[in-house]
């Protein structure tokens, strides 16, 4: 189960200091409730081979070749920061990254720059991650070299206990490290240190986060860091993970030949699992920060958490599952009333951590509205616990996640080899089960008719009580002297347990989604692009279709679709409410269906169908399972010929807009990209930031006519279709829906606004922020010539500059954590370019580093590129262009921009010989030409002044 944590305060603490090159990892949530059912054990997948050495060393080894010649490898630890002493706080991130600075076969950067030759990305394939209780290592590589699979092999034995630990490497790494734990400070960490002993119970858990403290990190002897790495670094605590297109049989005994020396210390200190204990009382706390733009109220009731190892616990998680939708699924329904009581509210129960599973209440409130919000919140949960669910939802519910189950079964051979290894991952790590998605799937078919409605109903009873709650606000300071008190919030919940609440009213449709199909065209001509297996289509009312069948995944179909024209045909005067209005009309249903009544009648059906206007052209975004596209068809049908206009959609969404804005201005980084996007854009009115008054100038009747005036005319759309179909089976459809679109001959282009960065050398400064901390983006931006092989200089230019400012801003001078360099480029409406440099660091630093670029840009302008970086972004690119052409999503994107741009399709397959004409003197033309300085704009965000 995934879900959404931008605003959850648990998981916001534990991402913002979890540590690593990786900090958010995915992982299933399949945990559930105490409902009796079988108590067999669930087998391990079959299809995995698992083993553990003599010196306890474990390993899960499975073939997989999606992708083909890829494999992923991965190095799970268990052992985090949750060991570290007083002496050691920290230390446990601190090694992860000395792993990446010296192991014994890969001394200093060996191992980064071997990687980089051979095509592996560091940061974002190279990586790890630390957390309190475990640390991951990933190398993903090809394996149609086996010379490469092997070193990458021995990388794995030598992160498993031989990193060299070097002093001189450590003190490099110490402001490195520093400046990672700078870029997480600002209001959620200030307010985290006061609210995270609460939540944590007071545990070790508190005051054991993987970033560590400053002083430790500036001071801590090197003796310290090799005291914890000798005694958690042991093969008992150990397991590798290799899933890919592989030989099992060859990489097992890759893995006894190389790992079976590992030792486990004479004396090994006992690994003692810590928890968070329940006190079996409630807690309060209210903090505020200057700078936290919001005020959220949180509700956390604790519990055990349950196993997921038997037949009983995979059937109540499904239980639990099914409760989480349908709560969701009201709480989506209260948003859509036209004053909603909050900006967001939701409740589910889910994971927490160290043991515990949590019931949460959650409510992002409207400025000065707080008591009302969470009355709302509560008022939804308190309407479940007295009447229940009702049989139709929990239809839709079990329908829903049987499609769910099907689709992922029907993927069963395109599985990724990412998706097993976070299986295993969980699997050694917590213990999870991991039998596989066919079992899953027959076990979810088998148990789904027997749940009962009861046996949901009961869980807000059982998991939402009056016992280890913690109620968590967190509030902009300007409201510290209207925040209620513990006593207050209990008065609230107890006054909505005394109200007079109705039981919830399905509200549905058993309409047709179309009453009658349309009049279909006819396809009038045909075109082969047999080289990359491209159909064009010209249809009778003028709508041309690409189609692109594939066999790269057996349920998805990806639909694009576009015209030219967008939000630059219109004034500015009405440039509000033409850039609302695809997201008003998407958010108002359908033909004859409400946009409560929309979603439930697609129950079942895997469908994602959304209309847009940018800013120079209007379209369609649409996602289906094969068997769900005629749906999608006649979805897309009817945003051309019935959008529906909702009053009552309208005021919920601006008042959500006005709400989330009131406190915009306290937030340093929403300031400082505004900042950026007005200067880059002249200040015109369409590159400002929003702002209430902005949100006020959107009229829906103005915005409804628009809309209808962009899809008016089919006539000049193209749509881009990809994916699992045949193309003879798909042409009825086509013409059925695609070729009965309006059409009226209508010629446009979209309008040339002229906005443009300024000229010349600019440097803006903005002081926002309490924090020792600073942001710096350097922008190199000009007219351009657009074609094919200065794209292609500009790509590389910009990550040969990326790899040279991490040895020289992070490596060399311990300046920042992750710079970042990039290039973009546009065609229309006029051929520009902008490089872009952007990094954070302390603000006593920002004219070094600032300089230190500088001088890098200046030696690739003297002396051109370097020829091992070159190889390194070949390398990148050919290993990268080799796993998108098996991609839908990449054609997908591919011929979209290709139909939109005017570029034959065709390029794609001389893509990587053209990049031979990138060399070192290439890359100095280029950096002369686009990065002379003449043209830079230098923002910089910085603490106010004080």
């Amino acid at each position: 189960m995934k879900r959404s944590n931008k605003l959850w305060v648990y998981l916001v603490a534990l991402s913002l200091f979890t540590g690593g090159y990786t900090q958010a990892q995915t992982k299933k949530n399949l945990k559930g409730s105490t409902v009796s059912a079988s108590s067999e054990v669930i087998p391990l997948d079959t299809a995995v081979k698992t083993g553990k050495l003599a010196n306890g060393f474990t390993y899960y080894i499975r073939r997989n070749t999606e992708p083909k010649e890829r494999v992923q490898l991965y190095l799970a630890l268990k052992a985090g920061s949750i060991l570290e002493n007083e002496q050691q706080l920290g230390l446990a991130h601190f090694i992860e990254h000395m792993s990446f600075n010296g192991t014994k076969n890969f001394p200093k950067n060996d191992l980064v720059n071997y990687l980089q030759k051979s095509g592996v990305r560091f940061g974002a394939d190279l990586n790890a991650y630390t957390s309190f209780d475990e640390t991951v290592y990933q190398l993903p590589l090809p394996t149609d070299d086996p010379v490469l699979f092997k070193n990458g092999m021995q990388i794995m034995r030598d992160w498993a206990q031989s990193a060299l630990l070097d002093p001189a490497e450590i003190e490099k790494e110490r402001g490195v490290i520093l400046e990672e734990k700078r870029l997480g400070k600002g209001a959620q960490q200030r307010m985290q240190n006061k609210y995270l002993p609460v939540l944590f119970n007071g545990s070790r858990y508190a005051n054991r986060l993987p970033i560590g403290t400053d002083d430790i990190l500036k001071n801590f002897k090197p003796e310290t860091l090799k005291g914890f790495y000798n005694t958690w670094y042991r093969p008992n605590l150990q397991a590798l993970i290799v899933v890919g297109d592989i030989n099992v049989k060859q990489v097992e005994q890759m893995i006894k030949e190389m790992f079976s020396d590992l030792k486990n210390p004479a004396k090994p200190a006992e690994r003692t699992k810590y928890s968070i204990p329940l006190l079996n009382k409630n807690q309060f706390i209210a903090v505020t920060d200057k700078e936290m733009p919001y005020t959220v109220a949180q509700v956390l009731v604790k519990h055990p958490a349950a196993d997921l190892k038997t037949k009983n616990d995979m059937r109540n998680s499904i239980i639990r599952s099914l409760y989480n939708q349908m709560m969701g699924a009201r709480f989506s329904e209260l948003m859509k009333q036209a004053n909603p009581p909050f900006l967001q509210g939701e409740s589910s129960i889910g994971d927490f951590m160290a043991g515990l599973d949590v019931a949460a209440a959650v409510v992002v409130a409207k400025p000065g509205e707080l008591e009302s919000g969470f009355k709302a919140v509560f008022t939804e949960i308190e309407r479940a616990r007295k009447f229940g669910f009702t049989s139709t939802e929990l239809d839709r519910a079990k329908q829903s996640y049987l499609t769910g189950m099907e689709a992922a079964y029907k993927e069963r051979d395109k599985t990724s080899s990412e998706q097993y290894v976070q299986e295993y991952l969980q699997y050694f790590l917590k213990g999870e089960a991991s039998p596989g998605i066919a079992y899953e799937y027959n076990f979810s078919k088998e148990v789904m008719p027997g749940i009962s409605l009861e046996e949901v109903n009961s869980i807000t009873t059982r998991y939402l009580t009056d016992q280890n709650r913690d109620v968590v606000i967190m509030a902009p300071e300007k409201e510290t002297a209207t925040l209620p008190v513990e006593a207050t919030v209990n008065s609230w919940i107890q006054a909505v347990k005394n109200s007079t609440i109705t039981a919830y009213v399905d509200q549905v449709s058993d309409k047709p989604l179309l009453e009658t199909k349309p009049a279909p065209g006819k396809v009038v001509s045909e075109k082969k692009i047999s080289e990359i297996g491209v159909t064009e289509l010209k249809l009778s009312n003028g709508v041309k279709v690409v189609l692109k069948p594939t066999d790269f995944k057996n349920d998805e179909i990806l639909i694009n679709a576009f015209s030219p024209g967008g939000t630059s045909l219109y004034s500015d005067a009405d440039y509000q409410s033409a850039s609302a209005a695809s997201a008003l009309v998407d958010a108002s249903g359908i033909g004859e269906f409400n946009p409560i009544q929309l979603p439930k009648m697609l129950t079942g059906k895997r469908i994602s169908v959304s209309p847009y206007i940018s800013e120079r052209s209007e379209g369609i975004s649409a996602f289906s399972a094969p068997k769900d596209l005629e749906t999608a068809l006649q979805l897309v049908y009817l945003y051309f010929t019935k959008p529906r206009k909702d009053e009552e959609i309208f005021k919920s969404l601006i008042q959500q807009q006005k709400g989330s804005l009131a406190n915009r201005e306290s937030d340093p980084a929403s300031v400082f990209s505004d900042t950026v996007s007005a200067v880059l854009g002249g200040y015109n009115v369409r590159r400002t930031g929003p702002s209430i008054a902005k949100i006020e100038q959107i009229d829906l009747d103005k915005a409804y006519s628009i809309y209808k005036d962009r899809f008016a005319d089919a006539g000049d759309f193209t749509f881009t279709i990809v994916g699992s179909f045949k193309e003879n089976e798909i042409r009825p459809l086509l013409e059925q829906y695609l070729g009965a679109l309006p059409s009226s001959g209508r010629n446009e282009e979209a309008k040339d606004l002229g906005i443009r960065p300024p000229s010349g050398k600019l440097t803006k400064a903005v002081y926002k922020g309490q924090e020792d901390k600073a942001t710096v983006r350097l922008v190199f931006p000009g007219s351009y010539t657009y074609n094919e092989e200065n794209n292609h200089q500009l790509d590389a230019l910009a990550e040969v500059l990326q790899i040279k400012l991490i040895e020289r801003l992070r490596e060399e001078e311990s300046g920042v954590y992750s710079p970042g360099a990039g290039a973009s480029y546009s065609k229309f409406p006029s051929n520009r370019y902008a490089v872009t440099v952007s990094f954070g660091c302390a603000p006593s630093n920002v004219d070094k580093l600032v300089n230190a670029t500088l001088e890098e840009i200046g030696k690739i302008r003297k002396n051109g590129a370097q020829a091992v970086d070159i190889e390194k972004y070949l390398a990148e690119e050919r290993r990268t262009t080799e796993t998108q052409l098996k991609q839908n999503r990449f054609w997908s994107g591919y011929l979209a921009s290709s139909y939109q741009l005017n570029e034959n399709p065709l390029r794609v397959l001389t893509y990587l010989d053209s990049l031979k004409k990138i060399t070192p003197e290439s890359l100095k033309s280029a950096a002369n030409t686009y990065l002379s300085g003449d043209n830079m704009i230098k923002f910089v965000l910085l603490p106010e002044k004080k």
